[in-house]
Parts: C-alpha cells; structure tokens; sequence
C-alpha cells in the first residue's frame, strides 16, 4: 500500500516514518519539503488547505495518516485564523478527499478538547468543552472529519514527548542540567505519552482486520502531574547515567506560572476502548519513560 504521512518532521511525525514503513511506500510530506536530515520530501501547507487536493490527487494514497498541526498552545490564542486552518479546515479538506476516493484517515486529536473539570479518565463520549483556542480547532477538525462519513480512525493523546524533537523531557533534562532548583506546576494532571508509542498503536492499528472507524483515546496507562514527571525524569535520567544529579523540583500552582491559554486542571483520557478494540495492551506513563530515555 502507499501510505501518505502528512507532518513528517514533528516529533510524532518521525517515529510513524519509522512504525509506518513496513506497511509499504512511504510518501512524506512537511510544509518545507525538507525533512531534519536535510533530504527532501513532498509540500504540504496547512497554512493553504485548498491546496491540499492537489497533493492528494497525484500520489492517490491507500491510507492517508495526518501528524501535521497547529500546536503552539499559546500562540493559538492570537493566531486563531491559522490554528483554525491548520487544525480545522485542512483536516476537513483531507477528509472529504479520503471519504469520496474511499481511504481511511488517521488523525491525532487532543486531551485539551475537554474543560479539565472531571475527576475520572475521560471516556471518548464525554463531552467536550475546549478552554482555548487550540483546543477549540483541533475539536471541529475532529468534527469535520466525522461530517465527511469516511473511515477514519481519530486518536485523542496526550503530553506527547520523544528522546528527540522539542518537548517538557528534553527541556527539563537541559535545564535540569544547568540549575540546582526547578519550579514545576504540580495541579495540572494527566498522561506524559511517548511518540513511538502513538506510532506503533497506530501501526499495529491499521493493521487491524476488523476495519474500525471512530474515535478513541490513546495515552499511557496511569497519570501524574507535571511536577511528578519532571521529578521522575530526573530520577529515571540519573539512574540510566543520562544526568549527573537531579535538580531539587519545587511544586507551585497553575497561578504562580500565568500563561495566554488555559489548560485543563485535569485531563486524563480513559484507554479501555482502545485496548479492548485492538487488542492492544499499553504501558504505565512510567515504562514508556524509561524506553524514552534508553533512547537518549
């Protein structure tokens, strides 16, 4: 099959190049073209969604899988034109093509699609109630992608983080390095999810024989706050001879840390659906680090 991967330099967008390579031909795509070993690969602009039918009309994918976003939570606050583009109408546009050449869609969708009111895993029927603007683009992508009726397969995650790329690992892990004392907000809850790991469910995903369509939550199993995974991975770094010591991390509130956007307080996802659906059994947030920061 040839599997069209829109996104391919992010940080998820490199581990599906890898997860995704056994399934057949690869055609990748980035808005630069470029790819960060410097080869090159197909356009894509999010940015321009209309343009998006061309791209999709010449290479005529078998699967399509979509990893490309408008991801600055806080910058989405003042740039809403363009989160809504990249993270709405793009998607929808895809969408519509896959719907009608008969292709199913893959697509990543969010945990700050939910208000952070809740006190349980969010199960994929509770309702939504974005608190910004990214939040409120990536759920009418997702609702734009059901409008169109084709199968499509739409993963909500969370906390993504990679050994590579930028994230909240490799930025404590630099900062961690460089100051004695760190101050990490400790009332924000949820799930830290490795890339490699939403890239092999989704993998194992379209391999699946029972051509699921629908939307499921895909995290670790487990979660904690952003307090506790800074303190786990100092612990797990020094222990894995990653880091030299660990910094002391203080716990302050979401208050004393003020940013643009909102986020949810709470925002675990419940994975029952796609563990019994798939037949997948996922790992405590605590395994996926360990294999993170191996890869380091």
């Amino acid at each position: 099959m040839t599997v069209l991967l829109f996104g391919g330099n992010g940080q998820l967008g490199q581990e599906l190049r890898r997860a995704l390579a056994p399934l057949g031909e690869m055609v990748v795509t980035t808005r630069s073209g470029t790819l960060p070993d410097g080869s090159t690969c197909e356009v894509a602009d999010f940015n321009a969604p209309a343009s998006l039918t061309a791209l999709l009309d010449r290479v005529r994918p078998d699967v399509v899988v979509n990893a490309a976003a408008y991801t600055a939570v806080d910058r989405a606050e003042d740039d809403r034109d363009a989160a809504w583009r990249a993270n709405a109408e793009a998607p929808g546009v895809i969408a519509r093509w896959c719907a009608a050449a008969g292709v199913p869609l893959v697509h990543y969708s969010t945990d700050y699609v939910f208000d952070g009111q809740g006190s349980r895993p969010y199960r994929e029927e509770d309702a939504t109630a974005p608190l910004g603007a990214y939040g409120g683009s990536k759920l009418d992508g997702e609702e734009a992608i059901r409008a169109a009726g084709g199968r499509h397969l739409i993963f909500r995650t969370a906390w993504v983080y990679a050994s590579h790329s930028a994230n909240f690992l490799r930025t404590m892990l630099r900062v961690g390095a460089e100051r004695d004392v760190l101050r990490v907000v400790a009332d924000q809850v949820g799930t830290p999810t490795p890339a490699a790991l939403i890239a092999d469910v989704t993998a194992q995903a379209l391999q699946h024989p029972g051509g699921l369509s629908g939307t499921w939550h895909l995290t670790a199993n487990g979660e904690t706050s952003w307090h506790g995974f800074a303190e786990a991975i100092f612990a797990e770094a020094v222990a894995a001879g990653k880091l030299a010591r660990a910094p002391k991390v203080e716990a302050i509130t979401t208050a004393e840390y003020p940013t643009p956007a909102r986020r949810p307080a709470y925002s675990g996802l419940d994975v029952t659906r796609l563990e019994s659906d798939f037949g997948i059994a996922l790992p405590s947030w605590q395994d996926g680090l360990k294999r993170v920061i191996a890869e380091l």
